[in-house]
């Protein structure tokens, strides 16, 4: 296959909300295309209508992508183009275009990105918090250990942070932030481009108390400050057993797994992290 026959895979963007977001570019792409392979068909098919695009789909979604990526990437090594998207914004940001992507590389294919709407960088610049330095975590685990684990990586991080997360599990992610990461300043973003666009913005306390009174609806993008309280080198050697098994405990919320992370942080015995609990009495 000679360099100018290489088949390309176009991770393609599409609006989060607003359909003028759409760009030129994206519309002439998808107009033009052989094939696309949509997360949710009937949802881009909308989108496609919109635009008068009538491009033959495909599904490829999380829980068909281990058949369906090397059915593809098949079809794009007898020297097809193939456009990638995802409901709302870029592929593979939280969804399996990551996973088609790498591979099409693998496959020694090209992948192109067609820019456009991103729900994490626009709530990003209008959350009010520093957008100069910052990590994306995306979802959160499910299972309540993952989760304390996760937000433990992290809760050093002096860079923002931003996840993703539904409306039926909004209050339950804040109060998980809170105890993994303290009562930091946060805005919640829901519905971006669209009419009902919001900003909630303060302290993740706050956040929590304002949707205790008023059901979160919408998709949520949530911006976190970064760790304004990070240990210095000095400070790391000063930390006792009762302030690591403390700091342990609220990450994780578990008794037993904050002996266990202490132990192993301090080099000290699990014993020793229990007697010193006990005489603390908490």
């Amino acid at each position: 296959m000679t360099e100018d026959k290489i088949p390309t895979l176009y991770l393609c963007a599409t609006p989060i909300g607003n359909l003028g977001d759409m760009t030129y570019r994206a519309v002439e792409l998808l107009k033009h295309a052989e094939l696309i392979a949509a997360e949710d068909t009937r949802h881009t098919r909308e989108l496609l209508t919109h635009f008068d695009i009538h491009t033959r789909l495909t599904s490829y979604h999380e829980h068909n992508k281990a058949a369906k990526g090397p059915e593809l990437i098949a079809w794009m090594g007898e020297g097809h183009d193939l456009v990638c998207v995802s409901d709302a914004g870029l592929p593979g940001i939280s969804d399996p275009g990551a996973d088609l992507a790498a591979l099409a590389i693998e496959a020694g294919f090209h992948v192109s990105p067609v820019p456009g709407a991103n729900a994490a960088l626009s709530a990003l610049i209008a959350s009010g918090l520093d957008s100069r330095r910052f990590t994306f975590v995306g979802f959160l685990p499910r299972g309540k250990k993952e989760r304390a684990e996760l937000l433990a990586s992290v809760r050093g991080h002096e860079e923002t942070l931003i996840f993703y997360e539904a409306p039926h599990r909004l209050k339950e992610t804040l109060k998980a932030l809170e105890e993994g990461l303290g009562n930091r300043r946060a805005a919640a973003c829901r519905e971006l481009t669209k009419k009902f666009e919001e900003f909630q913005r303060g302290t993740l306390a706050e956040l929590r108390t304002h949707y205790e009174e008023s059901p979160p609806r919408g998709e949520f993008v949530l911006i976190l400050e970064g760790a304004t309280d990070v240990a210095t080198p000095a400070q790391e050697e000063e930390r006792t057993p009762l302030a690591a098994y403390q700091a342990h405990l609220a990450a994780c919320g578990d008794k037993k797994e904050a002996m266990r992370r202490t132990a192993k942080e301090l080099g000290i015995s699990r014993r020793d992290v229990y007697q010193t609990v006990l005489q603390a009495d908490i």
